[in-house]
């Protein structure tokens, strides 16, 4: 179940499987960020465990570029599809988050070349993180699939705080409305 040539990466097909929670981020609340230090798009490199205040680290897969077909079976893959559309709904909702003190990164596995292009392409007023040798999954067990050969990150967004993680949504679905579901998360907590 392949994705047509010229079908948009913002769209989602409305017979996608949904993923189960399957438990594999139930520990991660209450973790500290590891001391790694990813590649940013924006060119810095970004120290997970020094990262200040609140902050929303959103972790997908992988995302596609246009005119270049998505993997074979991937909207088969509960979970797999949506990067684009779950990228797209947090620039949508960046100013929300930033009025409440959420600063926002993406990450994947893809590399910081591979991600610039899909981060200018899609305006995201925030960096994306590389983690091409899945050093976040080895520290803190995130939860993983395997897709042509390549081990992929499901898709789950953490909340921190002062690099401690306070929130995890897992699984993510529909991805588009993650963004949202932040929001909301995060404007409940808030005292009135």
């Amino acid at each position: 179940m392949s994705t047509p040539p010229g079908t948009a990466l913002t769209t989602l097909p409305a017979d996608l499987p949904v993923p189960i929670d399957d438990g594999a981020a139930v520990h991660l609340a209450g973790l500290s960020l590891p001391a790694l230090a990813l590649p940013a798009t924006d060119g810095r490199t970004v120290q997970l465990s020094a990262l200040p205040g609140l902050q929303v680290i959103y972790i997908y897969p992988m995302t596609g570029r246009p005119g270049v077909p998505l993997p074979e079976g991937w909207d088969a893959i509960p979970g797999a599809r949506g990067c684009t559309p779950q990228s797209c709904a947090f620039r949508d909702h960046h100013a929300e988050l930033a009025a409440l003190g959420a600063g926002v990164f993406g990450l994947s596995t893809q590399d910081s070349d591979y991600q610039r292009e899909a981060a200018e392409r899609l305006h995201l007023p925030f960096p994306l993180l590389s983690d091409a040798g899945l050093a976040l999954r080895d520290a803190l067990k995130l939860p993983v699939f395997e897709a042509h050969g390549r081990t992929l990150y499901r898709r789950l967004t953490l909340i921190a705080e002062r690099a401690c993680i306070v929130k995890v949504f897992y699984p993510v679905f529909p991805p588009d409305r993650n963004a949202a579901d932040v929001l909301a998360w995060l404007r409940a907590r808030r005292p009135s």
